[in-house]
């Protein structure tokens, strides 16, 4: 059993853009429990937490904070972190890019047992956190898991959810991502971008590290998904659809991998694809991609962009981030294609005939739909030890919280897993 320490859970960067929606949440979901658990907040400046604190009442209605504990802490300094790491059973890190900011505080949480939850979209760090620090966490009984954010919560646990829903052996599922948004657009903050820049110009070293594994190839049941261009029309959401460049496939590649290897599942084929509702939204996106691509190869390229990301993303990606209203007025849509076979089928020798159609609904998805992911993982760490892998580890979302009732804790604050398209 875990040691019980002072802090159930700590959020880490509390007063960082990020960082102030996730406080946010934390107090609500405290409230909600009425004292079942302490919590802090950490970062670098003890004035900045205890602002951020009293903003964060306010907002919620005279809420009283008062006993929320503040952890001055910084990512350069060992001790800090150690302390920290020794105060918290769950820390929620909200400093990014993590390929800068992130493994000390991987390294403090597994060294001091505390569980390490992230928000990071970035699949090299993700990867090399499990080459690095899988046997460790292991040995420690420590639960580190990344990417429980908008990266990629609704993709790994959609699938889940899919295959849940299927009433036989599901093979393939292709899942199409549609962010609706109101009279001001969408907006993201500068750090989103600059962890985009260093991802897209490392992507030769994210091969090399995983030559480390020595994967491999996991078997293909059923039809071969098939192979999509770089851009076209999908008439099973009458959107133009490209291939979404974030962590999602690599995230649900890694737990299906675990599955079959572990659990003996049959491993399923997964493809991720953005959309947007019409040809001018389509070549804006295809400019920026160039854009973005040519400029992010070199050195002088990632400087340009890193310093004008509003004139390089047409006004989407900031250094002030979204306004109120824009969060407010944006939501997303994930829709999930699968195919499989039915109970009554035999793998080897029929064609996959079953299909279903789900989907995974929230609000806006980088700040509030992902403040909201990131609370409810922690607290189901925090709260459901018996549900998770039997001995610790470096995890995805879908291998740490497939047994757990996260899928309904995240239905009951304003997520929506649903099946739009039974099996026929």
């Amino acid at each position: 059993m875990p040691v019980k320490k002072k802090y159930g859970i700590v959020v880490f960067g509390a007063s960082g853009f990020t960082g102030r929606f996730v406080v946010k949440e934390l107090a609500r979901a405290a409230d909600e429990k009425r004292g079942e658990f302490a919590w802090a907040v950490a970062g670098r400046s003890r004035d900045k937490l205890q602002s951020i604190l009293q903003e964060t009442a306010q907002s919620l209605g005279k809420m009283n904070l008062g006993e929320v504990g503040v952890i001055v802490c910084n990512i350069n300094d060992d001790e800090s972190l150690v302390s920290m790491c020794g105060q918290a059973n769950v820390v929620l890190d909200c400093v990014g890019p993590y390929r800068f900011y992130g493994e000390p505080v991987v390294k403090a949480c597994v060294e001091n047992g505390a569980n390490y939850v992230d928000i990071c979209g970035e699949p090299k760090f993700l990867e090399s956190m499990q080459l690095k620090y899988d046997k460790m966490a292991a040995e420690k009984g420590v639960y580190v898991v990344g990417s429980c954010g908008f990266d990629s919560i609704p993709a790994d646990m959609g699938v889940l959810y899919t295959r849940d829903q299927f009433p036989g052996t599901l093979t393939a599922v292709e899942s199409y991502l549609a962010i609706q948004t109101g009279a001001e657009g969408a907006g993201v903050h500068f750090g989103t971008w600059q962890s985009a820049i260093h991802g897209f110009s490392d992507q030769a070293s994210l091969r090399t590290l995983r030559k480390h594994f020595g994967y491999k190839p996991l078997p293909v049941m059923g039809r071969k998904l098939t192979k999509r261009g770089m851009v076209f029309y999908s008439k099973d959401v009458e959107r133009w659809a490209f291939p979404f460049p974030g962590s999602d496939v690599s995230v649900v590649r890694r737990t299906q991998r675990f599955m079959h290897e572990n659990l003996e599942r049959v491993p399923l084929q997964y493809a991720a694809y953005a959309t947007v509702g019409s040809v001018g939204y389509l070549l804006l996106t295809i400019l920026m991609g160039i854009m973005f691509g040519l400029l992010a190869r070199f050195s002088f390229g990632r400087k340009l962009l890193e310093k004008y990301p509003k004139i390089f993303s047409f006004g989407v990606f900031s250094h002030e981030g979204p306004t109120k209203k824009q969060m407010e007025e944006t939501s997303f849509s994930m829709t999930f294609f699968g195919e499989g076979f039915s109970q009554t089928q035999d793998m080897k020798q029929d064609k996959p005939e079953q299909k279903i159609i789900t989907q995974v609904r929230g609000p806006d998805p980088g700040y509030i739909a992902t403040s909201i992911f990131l609370v409810q993982c922690g607290l189901t760490l925090l709260q459901e030890q018996s549900a998770l892998p039997p001995k610790g580890g470096v995890y995805t979302p879908g291998i740490a919280f497939g047994g757990t009732s996260l899928i309904k804790r995240l239905t009951q604050h304003g997520l929506h897993f649903s099946v739009l398209t039974g099996p026929k």
